[in-house]
């Protein structure tokens, strides 16, 4: 079967469990989110099923199993996680012709074509290169290897408007495909929620959600109503409120009609909010 999956995962630091029987399944051709509070687990998990940590529970890739420090997960998975591995002492060119000596996988022509519109200086050192250079660095080396999942972590951190704009396009434009599938983790969901087919919610180590976008964005909406007319919005013990305005505003089930009310359209993250809770520090 061409997935990715996770049955029954789970991982302890010590007494604190980072994953509770987390069990999802990435089929070929989507790009998926992930979406969670800061130490939900999103970056546990994508660990885990690279196999870079040990865990109970199961990774399965494309009907194998894989197990920790398995090799033969880069035969069909990439990862750009949030702070990169390169070497600051290789210069750029360097850094290519190592990736090339140790990746089966490389594909030369990919590489040749995002090299020259990547204005990378080639003689230049890792260490001299600004962070989203060394990120389009990261990403080049990637995007070269023919693989069908690609996993990201948190891949824009730091990184300017421009560059996530940019980041986001040459993701799309050269990777992925009906037969590859991408795995998102991101703090700017807004910027990438329009591309997502899928979104996966994580809250305490345990999925709270796996749905198609479309359909769970049919499933609640924004009801706004004065605030002298609070008592109402409250009745539906919604987890999270705003007050704006002389307005008070909620997320709820999009079959609750209230005599009145104004409607918008909720976004991932204000779904977020309405289903897990918290604030609005979400990733």
């Amino acid at each position: 079967m061409n997935s990715y999956e996770t049955r029954n995962l789970t991982k302890f630091y010590g007494k604190f469990k980072a994953l509770d029987g987390v069990s999802i399944n990435l089929e070929r051709g989507k790009i998926i989110g992930l979406l969670g509070k800061n130490g939900a687990g999103k970056s546990t998990l994508m660990r885990c099923m690279l196999g870079f940590l040990n865990h109970s529970g199961e990774v399965v890739l494309d009907g194998s199993p894989i197990n920790h420090r398995d090799h033969r997960i880069f035969e069909k998975v990439a990862f750009i996680p949030d702070i990169n591995g390169l070497d600051d002492r290789l210069t750029v060119q360097q850094t290519i012709d190592y990736i090339i000596g140790v990746n089966p996988c490389w594909n030369e022509a990919t590489a040749n074509k995002l090299l020259s519109i990547s204005n990378l200086p080639p003689k230049k050192k890792v260490a001299k290169l600004s962070k989203g250079m060394k990120t389009k660095l990261y990403l080049l080396i990637t995007l070269s290897l023919d693989v069908d999942y690609l996993l990201l972590d948190e891949p824009t951190l730091g990184l300017d408007i421009a560059f996530r704009k940019e980041f986001f396009n040459t993701i799309l434009g050269e990777f992925f495909s009906e037969e590859k599938t991408i795995f998102i983790s991101t703090h700017q969901v807004e910027e990438v929620e329009d591309l997502l087919q899928e979104i996966v919610f994580i809250d305490n180590g345990k999925i709270i959600m796996h749905e198609d976008v479309e359909t769970l964005k049919s499933q609640y909406r924004i009801v706004s109503l004065p605030s002298e007319r609070a008592a109402e919005i409250h009745a539906h013990n919604p987890k999270v409120v705003a007050n704006s305005l002389g307005f008070i505003n909620a997320v709820l089930p999009a079959q609750i009609e209230i005599e009145g009310a104004a409607y918008g359209r909720a976004s991932l993250a204000d779904i977020f909010l309405a289903v897990v809770g918290g604030s609005h520090e979400t990733a």
